[in-house]
């Protein structure tokens, strides 16, 4: 249930700020989806094998469906990396914003020469 809270407040906040700067909101909204799972996934993987690795055959036992401190973790560290991407996008399209308007600036009178 968590995840899917912090799903949709991830796409809501990455199509929010494709939609602030012109780009497609879907696009940007399914690649919050993405960095969220790729990174949930990559913990998991991780984990799994740091704890096979110090206590072989633990996993076996292991019960899937519980609330673990470990699922809490895994859930911040996504939260940070999805928000740090945002951040990172905003500063790249804040930059493309400040080059945009020089270029429009220059084009004009150039399609009207007589």
């Amino acid at each position: 249930m968590m995840s899917i809270i912090i799903l949709a407040g991830a796409y809501r906040y990455y199509a929010g700020l494709a939609g602030e700067f012109g780009k497609t909101k879907w696009h940007f909204g399914l690649l919050a989806i993405a960095i969220y799972f790729g990174v949930q996934i990559l913990f998991g993987f991780s984990y799994g094998f740091y704890k096979e690795m110090t206590q072989p055959g633990s996993l076996d036992a292991e019960g899937y469906s519980t609330f673990s401190f470990v699922n809490l973790i895994g859930w911040l560290i996504s939260i940070l990396v999805v928000y740090g991407g945002y951040k990172f996008l905003e500063r790249k399209f804040e930059k493309e914003r400040l080059q945009k308007p020089i270029l429009e600036i220059e084009e004009i009178g150039k399609g009207e020469e007589l």
